[in-house]
């Protein structure tokens, strides 16, 4: 089983992380297929997108812990969850504020990541019912390496939350949209009326790039 992770990676992600080679598999030797969350095989989802085609990164903290919810993109769940996790429940309500829509009711944002809206943890596993169980395996080496490369194009980066944040300084002040985290703890702190969809979508069109269907 193991040594299989880095092969998920889109070809132009194997480039990017080719030094990070060793690391990941370290890593993956440590997790234990039995109680980690995502899936091993979802682990790396958010990087089977190409690099060119990226137009957004969303940056989380690391995956939901309840079993069964994490599916490799960061706030997403598989589209049978119900009810949904309180902190995408308040992303939908600013998302229905924000853009004068219909509040949304499907949980996966598969959708979002089909556009180009690359949905990223900082830490990308845990173990199931333990958040933040696997912060100090060495992922962040990893997604450091993947802002800072999207921080060379014209991607816009939202960063919800102060894990989050500390990965600002890869990305250049007009492309970066920053507020507290949507969870329910800090939401009502400046996530909701941050209106992260439309100015998403007004700096994609100010660099001639096709806005986001949200």
């Amino acid at each position: 089983m193991h040594a299989q992770l880095f092969k998920q990676l889109h070809p132009e992600w194997q480039v990017v992380l080719a030094d990070h080679k060793i690391l990941i598999e370290t890593i993956e030797a440590q997790l234990d297929p039995g109680i980690i969350t995502p899936p091993m095989h979802q682990i790396f989802r958010a990087l089977t997108f190409p690099i060119s085609s990226t137009k957004v990164v969303i940056f989380g903290q690391d995956p939901y812990p309840t079993a069964g919810h994490a599916h490799g993109l960061a706030f997403s769940v598989d589209g049978k969850i119900n009810p949904l996790p309180p902190t995408l429940r308040n992303i939908f309500e600013e998302l229905a504020s924000d853009t004068g829509t219909e509040k949304r009711t499907n949980p996966d944002l598969s959708d979002w990541f089909n556009q180009g809206v690359l949905l990223l943890n900082r830490i990308l596993t845990t173990e199931i019912g333990s958040s933040m169980a696997h912060a100090a395996l060495g992922w962040q080496t990893v997604t450091n390496s993947v802002a800072e490369e999207l921080g060379k194009h014209d991607v816009v980066a939202i960063f919800w939350g102060k894990t989050a944040g500390e990965l600002k300084g890869y990305f250049r002040e007009e492309m970066s949209i920053e507020s507290v985290h949507p969870s329910p703890l800090s939401a009502y702190r400046g996530f909701f009326g941050s209106k992260p969809f439309t100015r998403t979508n007004k700096i994609l069109l100010h660099n001639k790039i096709s806005p986001i269907n949200w």
